[in-house]
C-alpha cells in the first residue's frame, strides 16, 4: 500500500473545527487533505461571540444579523430582556459560514475532497490509511502521518481510534429554518425582534434543555433540544411556532443532529489521531454554544499535530485537550451544574429566569460569553450572586 497518496495531515470533517484546523496547518506549509461529506448542514442557532469574530477574522459579510439583546422566557411566560452592553452577538447561516471556512482553508493550500469516512487502518510500515467513499460510491484511500477527527458528535473516527469515545452523551437538537415574518405581521402583533434572541425555558417544549427563536436576517432558526428519548422535538417546534405567531411563516428546511454536552476524557489515540469540535465533545453545557469552541478546538488540534510533526513525540497530541480544558474547563463544569439543577423542574426554571433579572448576573454572564473568560475583577459581584442563588435555591427570594 506504499504507493497510496500520502499527506502530512488528513482532517476528517469540514465544519468550523475541521476547516479551522486545516487552515492553520495549510498556512504553516503542511500538506493537508480536508475530507468532508456532501450536503451536511448542522442544526445550529448560529451565534458567534465577538471573541470568535476577532480571533478567527470572520468578515462582516458573513454576519446575517447582529443581536443586541436576549429574552429569557419562564414557564409562566414571564420574561426578562437582557441587553448586550457595548457590543453585539453575530449570527451566521451555517451553510454559507462553513463553506466560507472550507474555501479559506483551500485558498491557503489545503486540498479539499468530498467523501464519507469509513475506516482507518495501517499499512505495513504502520502509517495510518484513511478509507473514504466518494459520492459516486467509489472507495478511495490516502495515507497520513497524522489525522484530525472533526466529524461530529457521532464521529466514526473517534469510535474506532479513541478509547471512551463511544460513551459520549448527547442532547438532540432539532430546528426549522423559516422565513422571517414581514414588518406588517410584526406590526399586527407578532412578538418578534430581528435584533433579539429568545430563549424559552418550558418543560412542555423541552423537559431538560431549552427552546429558541434566533433571527438570521431574512430567516429565523426556531428549535429545541432534549436528551429524552421519545420526546417529539418536531411537535415541540410546531407548538412554539403556533404560540409565537410564526406558524404561517414559510419553512425552508428542517435539520436535526446530536449535540454533545460534555468533553471526552481523552481526545487522542496516543499515536497519530486527535479529536476536535463535536467529536471531542466541546459544546458548552446549558447554553449549547459550539461554534467558538469548535474553532478553538480545531486550532488547538492543529497546534498539537504541528508539534507531533516537528518532534515525532506522540504525547504532543495531548496538548489539545490540556490547553482547552485549562482555559475553559471551569466554565464547562459550572455550566454543567447549572443545566442539571436549574433545568430540572418548572419551579426551578421559573427561579432561573428570575435570577436573570439581576444586573450582576447579566453583566458577568455576558462578560464571560462575549470574551470567553470568567470575570475576576469584581469579586463582590460574585459574592452577591452566590447569596442570591442560595436565596432562590431555598425559596427565600421574592417571586
Amino acid at each position: 500500500m506504499t504507493d497510496i497518496e500520502r499527506f502530512e495531515v488528513v482532517v476528517v470533517g469540514g465544519g468550523p473545527s475541521g476547516a479551522t484546523a486545516a487552515d492553520r496547518l495549510a498556512r504553516s506549509g503542511r500538506r493537508v487533505l480536508l475530507l468532508d461529506r456532501a450536503g451536511r448542514i448542522k442544526p445550529c442557532g448560529g451565534a458567534i461571540p465577538p471573541r470568535a469574530i476577532r480571533d478567527y477574522q470572520i468578515p462582516d459579510h458573513l454576519l446575517v444579523a447582529r443581536i443586541g439583546s436576549a429574552r429569557m422566557v419562564a414557564p409562566s411566560d414571564r420574561h426578562v430582556d437582557i441587553p448586550i452592553d457595548n457590543g453585539y452577538v453575530g449570527m451566521v447561516d451555517r451553510a454559507a459560514f462553513d463553506e466560507w471556512l472550507r474555501e479559506r482553508a483551500e485558498s491557503h493550500g489545503a486540498e479539499r475532497r468530498t467523501g464519507h469516512f469509513e475506516s482507518m487502518s495501517r499499512d505495513a510500515d504502520g502509517v495510518a490509511c484513511i478509507h473514504y467513499r466518494r459520492p459516486d460510491g467509489t472507495l478511495e484511500s490516502v495515507r497520513a502521518t497524522a489525522v484530525i477527527g472533526a466529524d461530529g458528535a457521532r464521529s466514526q473516527l473517534a469510535r474506532q481510534q479513541v478509547r471512551g469515545a463511544e460513551r459520549m452523551k448527547f442532547v438532540f437538537a432539532y430546528h426549522e429554518i423559516i422565513r422571517a415574518p414581514k414588518a406588517a405581521a410584526v406590526a399586527n402583533g407578532i412578538d418578534y425582534d430581528a435584533r433579539r434572541c429568545d430563549v424559552i425555558y418550558r418543560g412542555a417544549l423541552s423537559p431538560d434543555f431549552y427552546s429558541w427563536i434566533f433571527p438570521h436576517g431574512d430567516t429565523v432558526s426556531v428549535g429545541t433540544g432534549s436528551a429524552h428519548k421519545g420526546f417529539s422535538m418536531r411537535g415541540s417546534v410546531s407548538s412554539l411556532r403556533a404560540s409565537t405567531g410564526l406558524a404561517a411563516c414559510e419553512t425552508l428546511r428542517r435539520e436535526g443532529a446530536p449535540i454533545p454536552m460534555k468533553p471526552l476524557k481523552r481526545w487522542d489515540n496516543g499515536r497519530d489521531v486527535v479529536l476536535a469540535g463535536d467529536a471531542a465533545g466541546v459544546v458548552a453545557p446549558a447554553s449549547g454554544e459550539g461554534i467558538y469552541y469548535a474553532m478553538l478546538g480545531g486550532d488547538l488540534a492543529a497546534q498539537a499535530v504541528e508539534a507531533l510533526l516537528v518532534t515525532g513525540d506522540a504525547s504532543s497530541l495531548k496538548l489539545a485537550r490540556k490547553r482547552f480544558m485549562g482555559e475553559h474547563g471551569k466554565v464547562f463544569w459550572v455550566l454543567g451544574i447549572l443545566q442539571r439543577f436549574w433545568y430540572g423542574t418548572e419551579k426551578r426554571r421559573e427561579s432561573f429566569v428570575k435570577i436573570c433579572e439581576d444586573r450582576d448576573v447579566q453583566k458577568l454572564t455576558f462578560d464571560a460569553y462575549m470574551n470567553k473568560k470568567l470575570e475576576r475583577k469584581k469579586p463582590m459581584a460574585h459574592v452577591r450572586i452566590f447569596f442570591k442563588d442560595l436565596a432562590h435555591l431555598f425559596g427565600l427570594a421574592r417571586a
